[in-house]
């Protein structure tokens, strides 16, 4: 399953070529690596009748059904490697995926496309389909369980006296915010009866045995380093036990004036005492592998910089800010570079990765589309002007950025420019939101499709030194 910018050939016909053109490249080598359907089957085996992960074994003829749940933005690659592996030993699957590609094949596994960032209602027909086949398990039964970033929204299925329409409320408030994803979860997870640990739940009490695979689009998990080797701490998704607390959910609430905005059922339900409204914390029994997280996209791209012999540094892999302005931060250092070369002389590559957020308090504001990447390559094109041939890539690593179906931006030291010649106002276009319509019109949108990872925002800067213009050196 390869990876490949779509609109790579497009991009490379606006701005800085050169710069252009190791940006998307070192993007493309990292996307491959992380792909999720290569990471699994490099770990995940049937040999005979038995099922290996790195060095654990199971016998699979002990087990009476097999079963694969699935849900995430790169729940697709994942649940095809797991299917192809199994076979015939794979009994039912269900998979709730946000974009379902025409070369998404499956043989025995049912797939629903969930909503997202906003849950939808297909979302929520596929978790009562998943309740029942779990209710159907029994202790002889194997849950193979496959998960990555956007499960909270995909998989929707809010707790006894609150909506489905409360819950898509909800999501638009607390994800326009400004809050970071943690925060956001505290509230998502103890309103669902799916999320937070809640799934697995279910299934322990069924007395079936679970393996889960991960991708962590957290901040501040370290590199996945060895990933056959189980994840002894392993938090969140459906899958996990829950780090958040009702307390934890009370607090973001009151942090970000949230209790006028939010919908009063569920403000009363995280507000009011009650059994049974706390998250599970623990699952020893079960097994669970950590096939990406978030800074592996800084390794891998450390390591396609290597292979071109230049030098590059990871700035951060910690970024929760605000997009627009964590990308004139990224100016600011290439000029930085440029001018002085520190922290690195150039030409060189910048590294950076995290999840920026962007804070929108009134909807009536927003008169376009757009996603934070988007906003953090418009962010630099603002200030890079004075940076001759640099260039910034930002994506979201699983092909989908905020409400669009782009990855991303791309802008260099002519966007500017290219954005006041297609009659685009930068700073009108970052306050009303509607950066897709901006890189449009400037070859600044990047699109990828299907990454099959999820570890959320992917950044590259490139500095050349300064005597290179347009492409070419003086």
């Amino acid at each position: 399953m390869s990876v490949e910018i779509k609109n790579k050939h497009q991009l490379l016909t606006a701005g800085v070529p050169e710069s252009r053109k190791i940006v998307l490249e070192i993007t493309e080598e990292v996307l491959e690596k992380l792909n999720a359907y290569g990471r699994i089957r490099s770990v995940m085996r049937v040999e005979g009748s038995s099922l290996k992960i790195g060095d654990k074994c199971w016998d699979l003829t002990q087990r009476e059904h097999i079963y694969l749940i699935g849900a995430g933005k790169a729940c697709n690659a994942m649940a095809k490697a797991v299917e192809e592996i199994l076979g015939d030993f794979l009994t039912d699957g269900i998979a709730v995926v946000k974009i379902q590609e025409p070369e998404d094949g499956f043989k025995r596994i049912r797939v629903y496309t969930g909503g997202h960032p906003i849950p939808n209602e297909e979302g929520y027909r596929a978790c009562m389909e998943i309740r029942k086949m779990i209710g159907q398990a029994s202790s002889g039964d194997l849950f193979i369980c496959v998960m990555s970033g956007g499960s909270s929204a995909l998989m929707s299925y809010p707790v006894e006296g609150i909506t489905l329409q409360e819950e898509m409320e909800a999501t638009d408030v607390l994800l326009k915010s400004g809050a970071g994803i943690r925060e956001i979860n505290a509230v998502r997870r103890h309103i669902s009866g799916m999320n937070g640990g809640r799934m697995a739940e279910l299934i322990r009490d069924r007395g079936a045995e679970l393996i889960g695979f991960n991708i962590s689009d957290s901040v501040g998990n370290p590199p996945t380093g060895d990933i056959s080797i189980p994840w002894k701490r392993f938090y969140g998704t459906p899958m996990g036990p829950d780090q958040t607390t009702l307390k934890d959910a009370c607090r973001m609430i009151c942090d970000y004036n949230l209790r006028e905005r939010l919908p009063q059922s569920i403000v009363a339900y995280l507000e009011t005492p009650g059994e049974g409204k706390e998250t599970p914390k623990e699952f020893p029994k079960n097994t669970y592998y950590q096939i990406n997280t978030l800074p592996d996209s800084c390794v891998y791209a450390m390591e396609a910089a290597k292979k071109r012999k230049v030098p590059a540094i990871v700035l951060t892999t910690f970024i929760e800010e605000e997009a627009k302005e964590a990308g004139a931060m990224m100016a600011s250092v290439a000029r930085q570079i440029q001018e002085y070369g520190q922290p690195v002389p150039p030409p060189c590559l910048v590294f950076s990765a995290g999840e920026a957020v962007t804070t929108i308090m009134d909807n009536s504001r927003v008169r376009g589309h757009g996603g934070p990447s988007q906003e953090m390559a418009l962010g630099f094109a603002l200030k890079a002007s004075a940076v001759e041939g640099a260039c910034f890539l930002s994506i979201d690593s699983e092909g989908t950025d905020g409400s669009t179906d782009a990855a991303g931006g791309i802008a260099d030291s002519e966007s500017l420019k290219a954005l006041a010649e297609a009659g685009v106002d930068a700073y009108r276009t970052l306050r009303e939101h509607s950066g897709f319509e901006a890189l449009t019109k400037a070859g600044g949108i990047v699109y990828t499709g299907n990454t099959g990872t999820n570890v959320c925002d992917f950044n590259v800067l490139y500095v050349p030194p300064k005597q290179f213009v347009d492409g070419k050196k003086e």
